[in-house]
């Protein structure tokens, strides 16, 4: 049994566009496959789906000041949704024919957790040390094969795993007066991500894409929901239209980086989809001002480091 691939994305949602984004993205496929050769193409999407699930961070941030983040996560989520409808036009109980509707409900609750954790880090933390964060998930896929899944790993990966975390250490300083507990909750939100890709694994088994994708948007909707109503903050003027943006560039970027791995090769293009921490310093100083201390860009060293050489070995493993 290998160990479930470390895909370089933070976001566990693998789904594709619909609706108004699948039009969109059909078009922007048809008119890119007639002028780049298929190598170039994958570079393309995965660069410009990086750069669109940035833009929709930094819309995060920017109305984390006044809206709680669970509320953020939860408009996230059923955006995204009503995004995914329109796949079932032709079958709307087809989610209902499920087989595994609990593991979709455990599944649901652990994206929740760590999209929760994302959301709430984007807003507490310097956008660059949130994505960076994110990116750890890999990190945490070794401890995963062991316990879950009863898997033997390779010395040199339980290693460079250890030097990751050695990364999000640096980050929570939690040996000196500068303690930064949300660097704790960035790595619990990429815990629990990688928990979601174990889930993943089994359910591509026997459901197929578009029910994984509806029960993932809903159930995420349903568990951000429950702390919102506690929290809730009314939305006003053009608050209103960036969740509605929230929504669409998340799943339209994570459809074009998806894409883009489909046309590529993975191990080549993950080190690419890290570009997303650049993007974000560039849009965290452009846009608030932020410029990440000596502390940051040795935690984000260590941890894009040793989730790229995980990521990269780990296709080499699998073939």
């Amino acid at each position: 049994m290998k160990t479930p691939e470390a895909t370089p994305g933070p976001s566990p949602d693998e789904t594709q566009a619909s609706g108004a984004a699948l039009t969109l993205a059909g078009r922007l496929t048809q008119a890119i496959d007639a002028r780049l050769p298929q190598a170039t193409q994958a570079i393309f999407f995965v660069s410009l789906g990086s750069l669109l699930l940035v833009v929709m961070a930094a819309a995060v941030k920017f109305l984390g000041d006044r809206l709680p983040s669970f509320e953020l996560l939860f408009f996230r989520s059923a955006i995204g949704l009503l995004f995914v409808l329109p796949i079932f036009i032709r079958n709307p109980l087809e989610p209902l024919q499920t087989k595994r509707p609990m593991m979709h409900l455990t599944r649901g609750a652990l994206g929740a957790l760590g999209n929760g954790c994302f959301f709430w880090t984007i807003t507490h933390m310097l956008l660059a040390d949130s994505m960076a964060l994110q990116f750890s998930r890999p990190l945490f896929m070794i401890p995963l094969a062991i316990f879950f899944l009863g898997e033997r790993v390779p010395l040199s990966r339980t290693l460079v795993s250890l030097v990751g975390f050695a990364g999000i250490l640096l980050y929570a300083r939690p040996f000196t007066s500068g303690f930064d507990s949300n660097a704790l909750i960035g790595a619990l939100g990429a815990f629990g991500g990688g928990l979601v890709v174990v889930s993943i694994k089994q359910l591509a088994k026997t459901e197929k894409t578009r029910v994984i994708m509806f029960y993932y948007a809903f159930w995420n909707a349903v568990f951000a929901l429950v702390p919102t109503l506690f929290l809730w903050v009314w939305p006003v003027g053009q608050e209103w239209a960036i969740l509605i943006l929230i929504g669409f560039l998340g799943i339209f970027g994570q459809w074009l980086i998806t894409t883009g791995l489909t046309l590529g090769d993975a191990s080549a293009l993950a080190p690419l989809d890290y570009s997303r921490i650049v993007y974000a310093a560039l849009l965290g100083f452009v846009l608030f001002g932020e410029i990440p201390g000596v502390w940051s860009f040795a935690g984000m060293a260590i941890i894009v480091a040793a989730s790229i050489y995980l990521v990269t070995t780990e296709k080499k493993r699998a073939s």
